[in-house]
């Protein structure tokens, strides 16, 4: 008789996978709360969690985490207004060259993440643009927009165009038809594409490192403090903190589009 349950073996190899991809995330939470300052000895010799404290305390921590809600969110509100105007275009046209545009549009996302960063500075510099807070949020859209644009493109496809013509055909100006028409429909899509796009750019360093200048976000900092260490337990406590901020939209969006199959944001 055939079983709905996975074998032994499947099991088994799923929970090795699942320790492989986490495993390393748990070690950073557990050493957020070890006593030694410098050392990494497992198991830890006792907990404590006055490194919290210590986190909270550092004056250094602070602009870099508000630098990096701030390009988040302004990346993000940018992304969403360009990708959902690229969207409706796509969506709701047919013009020649189509599938080539939207190739370009998905490049950016697919491209490795030092080839964008690198094509950003050289424009930037080209255009003798100091780099400053404004190229940080340039070079997050251009990924950012990305998000956006998948999850509406594929919600637009799944609204009927007779609906728009409805609309104006029962007196709605663009004005009121996007209002009542348009945003209803699309504002799952938009919200949970707008909190991927948020979690992408909080906690991106690559495409940062060539842009952000003399500035350093929250990742930057990080980054700096493990390459010369001064209070290890510290950086892990801020690296809870990034995980969070990243890891609630996700866990948000994934919510809002999991029973839509046609909305890409529920196969990211």
């Amino acid at each position: 008789m055939h079983s709905d349950r996975a074998s032994f073996g499947l099991r088994a190899a799923s929970l090795a996978g699942l320790l492989f991809l986490h495993l390393p995330i748990l070690i950073i939470f557990l050493y957020a709360f070890t006593s030694e300052e410098k050392s990494y000895a497992f198991p830890p010799p006792s907990l404590t969690i006055k490194w919290f404290a210590v986190a909270w305390n550092r004056a250094d921590i602070w602009p870099p985490m508000h630098l990096s809600l701030w390009v988040a969110t302004a990346s993000t509100a940018l992304a969403m207004v360009l990708g959902t105007l690229v969207s409706a275009a796509m969506a709701q046209t047919r013009f020649f060259g189509k599938e080539q545009i939207s190739l370009l549009i998905l490049l950016p996302i697919a491209l490795p993440g030092v080839i964008t960063g690198m094509s950003l500075r050289s424009a930037f510099s080209i255009m003798n643009m100091p780099f400053s807070t404004l190229t940080i949020i340039l070079g997050h859209a251009t990924f950012c927009i990305v998000i956006i644009y998948n999850n509406a493109v594929a919600r637009f496809r799944r609204l009927s165009g007779g609906v728009l013509e409805a609309s104006a055909d029962l007196g709605a100006n663009s004005f009121q038809t996007f209002r009542y028409v348009l945003l209803p429909n699309l504002g799952s899509a938009l919200l949970a594409g707008g909190m991927l796009a948020f979690a992408l750019s909080f906690d991106e360093v690559i495409v940062t490192t060539f842009t952000a200048g003399q500035q350093s976000t929250l990742p930057i900092w990080m980054l700096q403090e493990l390459v010369r260490p001064r209070q290890r337990p510290v950086t892990n406590v801020v690296a809870i903190v990034v995980f969070m901020a990243t890891f609630l939209p996700i866990l948000i969006a994934y919510y809002l589009t999991r029973n839509g199959s046609e909305t890409a944001g529920a196969g990211k």
